[in-house]
């Protein structure tokens, strides 16, 4: 199920709270609006005319989608539709601004990673009365979302506030490659030249990376070979961190913190001596020359320019969560077959963990407005719960049945092996997409079974069979991830009244982390006489006060 959408997606994914409180200083200003007044039509039943504010992808047209109609037609809605593009830098700004010019639509559907609405955002919007309680609707008119709700504690603890009600809905999508981000890809045609194995101790590594710079593993006779790289935005820190330290950070999900539970306690990772351990190795690499100078600056587009270069293959190993990211399908030399995925390395003292992420992002991507009417409100809500069923979730993503999907064959292969083949994504391309899906602004109920259900090819190396390629591979890292430290952002809501205190805290706490780690990797600091002095640096950016703000919230979940 890995579609041109899910490529582009690891880029640019919603902001956690730290990335988007910014937006409600606008919500802070915006007053309750009455709701639309009514016509002949708002009688339950009639026809809902129905203003959704939704992010359109280049080239689609939601007005005129074939999923439109066929939404249009089932649930006797006629859309109106306010736009914005699927551009992560452009459209929160344009949310922001509509909400607070007051001219805002009658609900809301977004795509997590490019903008939705926080929890900080939820909890303004309620207590001006801009946002809906979805409680009563839900339970008379949406069955297939009441149950999620009833079998997914994780999701119904996120989308309920404090006060017991549900403003919003965020997508839920289990997808398996996604929920463990941080992976390390490697040329195993390489290992094989060199007569290596695959590493599995960060010593197996050194040496490993070593070999890969001096032994000409690319046969030109030169030593023009990338031992190592990765971008800026996904750092090679948290993979080679795991073998030493759990390490949270997600950038897949905007999470950079590395926030954690220490027996039950909220604390963070980047000021213990396991992170310390875990520089001083990655410093040894950089120092050997084994690490590419600009793998911790450079953007995505030049880390797939080393991976995709005119000439002999250069780059020996990568992090990111997928290798299509460095080296593009279909490659005529064959390199995009090289690459596979580099199991969690065990470190000197045994840790060798796998950073986990929940397939959720906190908030609210459908959210109704005290603009809709209580027939917009129903004909709104029975919609999304046809996107929580599988007919939607096929139709939706992928186009109608013969065109987007069919249903699979006596002979197909289930992407995970412990279920039965249901469907089969007929990867459209992308003109005739935009035209028959709405794609991933449909994406609300894509469970870890509807997930594995689809029929892939066998053939991993195949650009057909790359969805079984990274579930595979996942299978190396699912179980590493440390439950007891996890904390658990999708479940806790945060205090409204801290909360742009607390965005500010941890602002500067993960620039603090993230500038500090690369001057000790790089030599600008001394690990070994300025790490005191970094420790104590935290003093100064609020740590005590930030932990016991989060600490305060998470106790609150429990109750």
């Amino acid at each position: 199920m890995f579609s041109k959408t899910d490529r582009r997606s690891r880029r640019g994914r919603t902001r956690a709270l730290v990335a988007a409180v910014g937006g409600t200083a606008a919500l802070m200003a915006l007053s309750a609006c009455t709701p639309a007044a009514s016509s002949a039509d708002d009688k339950i039943g009639g026809t809902a005319h129905l203003t959704v504010f939704a992010q359109q992808g280049t080239g689609q047209d939601l007005a005129t989608n074939a999923f439109t109609k066929e939404v249009e037609k089932k649930f006797n809605i006629k859309f109106s539709w306010q736009t914005t593009t699927q551009d992560s830098s452009v459209a929160p700004e344009k949310r922001q601004i509509l909400m607070a010019s007051g001219d805002y639509a009658d609900a809301f559907l977004l795509i997590p990673w490019v903008d939705q609405f926080n929890q900080v955002d939820v909890e303004k919007l309620a207590k001006q009365g801009v946002a809906l309680p979805l409680n009563d609707l839900i339970k008379q008119y949406a069955p297939d979302i009441q149950k999620v709700l009833d079998g997914n504690a994780d999701y119904k603890a996120m989308v309920t506030s404090p006060d017991g009600k549900i403003y919003g809905l965020p997508q839920l999508a289990e997808t398996l490659h996604i929920q463990y981000p941080s992976k390390l890809w490697i040329n195993t045609d390489w290992l094989k030249k060199l007569n290596l194995q695959m590493p599995k101790t960060t010593a197996d590594m050194t040496k490993v990376l070593e070999a890969f710079k001096n032994d000409d593993p690319n046969g030109n006779g030169q030593k023009d070979e990338i031992p190592l790289s990765g971008d800026s935005h996904d750092t090679l820190i948290p993979f080679f961190m795991n073998a030493f330290i759990y390490d949270p950070q997600n950038p897949d999900k905007g999470i950079q913190s590395t926030t954690v539970l220490n027996k039950g306690k909220v604390d963070i990772q980047a000021n213990k001596d396991g992170w310390r351990e875990g520089l001083k190795y990655i410093k040894s690499l950089w120092d050997a020359g084994l690490i590419d100078k600009g793998a911790f600056t450079q953007n995505p587009a030049a880390l797939a320019q080393e991976g995709n270069n005119a000439g002999p293959v250069l780059l020996g190993s990568a992090s990111g969560l997928h290798p299509y990211i460095f080296v593009s399908p279909g490659a005529k030399d064959g390199r995009d077959k090289q690459y596979d995925a580099v199991p969690p390395l065990t470190g000197p003292d045994g840790a060798d963990y796998a950073t986990y992420a929940f397939g959720s992002t906190p908030g609210a991507t459908f959210l109704l407005t005290n603009k809709a009417s209580k027939n917009d409100q129903v004909a709104a809500i029975k919609m999304v719960n046809y996107l929580f069923t599988e007919q939607g979730q096929l139709d939706g993503n992928f186009g109608p049945e013969g065109k987007g999907w069919a249903k699979a064959g006596a002979d197909d292969k289930a992407l995970d092996p412990s279920e039965k083949a249901a469907f089969v994504n007929l990867q459209l391309d992308q003109d005739a997409a935009n035209a028959v899906q709405w794609g991933a602004l449909s994406t609300y109920n894509q469970n870890a079974a509807f997930r594995g259900s689809q029929a892939v090819p066998t053939d991993i190396y195949d650009t057909s069979g790359y969805e079984r390629r990274l579930f595979e591979a996942t299978q190396l890292y699912k179980g590493h991830e440390d439950k007891s430290q996890i904390y658990p952002t999708w479940k806790v809501w945060p205090d409204p009244a801290k909360a742009t205190q607390v965005a500010t805290q941890q602002t500067n706490i993960d620039n603090y982390v993230t500038q500090n780690a690369l001057a000790f990797i790089t030599g600008s600091k001394n690990i070994d006489t300025d790490w005191d002095s970094y420790v104590k640096g935290f003093d100064g950016l609020g740590l005590k006060d930030y932990l016991s703000t989060l600490q305060a919230a998470y106790d609150k979940s429990k109750k």
